[in-house]
C-alpha cells in the first residue's frame, strides 16, 4: 500500500475513529485503525465490537493494500506534522510516514487479525432527514439508564410508522421522545433499540452536515450511511449493534390529563432552578409551589447546612394549586433539551408524572416524576 494524502484530511479522519477506542488489553488488535488503500480511496475503520465506524477520504493512491496501526499513537503523531501532503506507504506491517523533514517507522499488525466489519449492501433501508436525526437524538440521548439488569432502557428506542419516526428514552425516572415527520412513508412498520454510544456518535460525526442519512437494518445489526457531498459513495457509515428485547410501553406512563397547567419563560426558569440547586440537599430536591395567586410560580429550596432559596417567576396558570418537589438534575436537563423561548409545564396528581414540552412544538415532550412524599 502507497497513499499520497493531506495532513489534515488525515488527521479529521483519524480524530473521529479514535473516538471509539479504548484501552483493550484483553483484545488489542482492538486499538488499532484499519486502513484500505482503494480505487481513489482511503477507506479507515475503528471497532470496540459493539460499535465500528467506516470512512472514505479522496485521496491519491499509488499502490493498493491494506494495513492496521495504533489508532491513538498514529493520530498523536500526525497532529505534529506540519500542514503538507503526506506520503504512507506500508511494508511488511511497518508504515512509513513521511512528511517534510519527517521520515517514521510505525509498527502495525496483521490486517488479517481485525475484525470484519459488517456488509449492509444488499439490504434495504429506511432515509431521514440527517439534521432532523441529530436534533432528535440530542434531545434524548442523555436520558437512557445504563442498566445491565434492563438493557432494553440502556438504549434509544427507534419506532417507524408510515410517515413518522419517534425517538424515545427512559431511564424510569424521565423519559423523552421526540416526533420526526419522515418525507416518504414506509412500506411497514419497524421498531429497534440501539446503546446509547453509537447514538452519540451519530451526532458527533453527522451534526449539522446537510443531506439524508440512510438507515439500513438487519435483524440483530443497523448501519446509519450518509454520502460524499459531490459524490454517489459513502462518506461515513456508524454501525452497531441491536438491544434485544421489548421495550417498555412508554406510552403508558405520559399523562393525558393534568391537574395544573403552567406557561413559563424557558431561561428564566432555567436559571432559577439552577439557583434553586445549590440549596437543594442531599436528595437534589427542589419545590415547585403553584398558590392561589394564579400569576406566579414559586421555587423553593432548602439545605440545612447551607441555608434556603424562595424565588418566584411570573407564568399563565389555570387549574389547581399545587405543591410538587422534583430533582432538579432532571429538570436542568429537560430544559435543556427544549430551545423555545416559553415552556409549558404541566401537572398531574402530586406523585404522579409531569411533562415538560416547548410551546408552539407538538414533536417534543419531556416527562419527569416528583420525587415522593415522605
Amino acid at each position: 500500500m502507497k497513499i499520497e494524502i493531506l495532513k489534515e484530511n488525515l488527521k479529521n479522519g483519524l480524530n473521529i475513529l479514535e473516538r471509539i477506542v479504548g484501552k483493550n488489553l484483553s483484545l488489542p488488535i482492538l486499538n488499532n485503525v484499519y486502513i484500505n488503500a482503494e480505487d481513489n480511496f482511503l477507506s479507515m475503520s475503528s471497532t470496540d465490537l459493539e460499535t465500528a465506524i467506516k470512512l472514505w477520504i479522496l485521496t491519491k493512491v499509488i499502490k493498493k493494500g491494506k494495513a492496521v496501526s495504533p489508532i491513538k499513537f498514529l493520530s498523536s503523531f500526525v497532529s505534529l506534522l506540519p500542514n503538507e501532503k503526506i506520503v504512507i506507504e506500508e511494508k511488511n506491517q511497518i508504515l512509513e510516514v513521511e512528511c517534510k523533514n519527517f521520515k517514521t517507522k510505525i509498527q502495525g499488525q496483521n490486517p488479517e487479525d481485525f475484525p470484519l466489519i459488517p456488509e449492509f449492501s444488499n439490504l434495504e433501508f429506511l432515509e431521514i432527514n440527517n439534521k432532523k436525526l441529530c436534533q432528535g437524538l440530542s434531545q434524548v440521548v442523555e436520558v437512557v439508564s445504563i442498566s445491565q439488569s434492563r438493557p432494553e432502557i440502556s438504549g434509544i428506542y427507534f419506532s417507524f410508522s408510515k410517515n413518522i419516526l419517534k425517538i424515545v428514552a427512559t431511564d424510569s425516572f424521565r423519559l423523552a421522545e421526540k416526533t420526526i415527520t419522515l418525507e416518504t412513508a414506509i412500506k411497514k412498520d419497524i421498531s429497534f433499540i440501539i446503546p446509547q454510544k453509537p447514538a452519540k456518535e451519530i451526532i458527533n460525526i453527522l451534526n449539522e452536515k446537510e443531506g439524508n442519512v440512510k438507515a439500513f437494518i438487519s435483524p440483530s445489526q443497523i448501519m446509519f450511511e450518509f454520502p460524499m457531498k459531490d459524490l454517489p459513495h459513502p462518506q461515513f457509515q456508524i454501525i452497531s449493534r441491536l438491544i434485544e428485547g421489548e421495550y417498555p410501553n412508554y406510552q403508558a406512563i405520559i399523562p393525558s390529563k393534568f391537574k395544573t397547567h403552567i406557561i413559563l419563560k424557558r431561561d428564566e426558569f432555567l436559571n432559577q432552578i439552577k439557583a434553586a440547586s445549590l440549596f437543594s440537599g442531599k436528595i437534589s430536591e427542589v419545590k415547585i409551589i403553584v398558590g392561589k395567586d394564579k400569576n406566579e410560580v414559586e421555587i423553593f429550596s432548602k439545605d440545612p447546612d447551607i441555608g434556603e432559596n424562595r424565588s418566584t417567576i411570573s407564568a399563565k396558570i389555570t387549574g389547581e394549586d399545587q405543591e410538587v418537589s422534583f430533582n432538579y438534575k432532571f429538570l436542568i436537563d429537560g430544559l435543556n433539551n427544549i430551545k423555545s423561548s416559553e415552556v409549558v409545564f404541566e401537572l398531574s396528581e402530586k406523585e404522579g408524572p409531569c411533562v415538560l414540552k416547548p410551546v408552539g412544538d407538538l414533536s417534543y415532550l419531556y416527562v419527569v416524576m416528583p420525587i415522593k412524599s415522605t
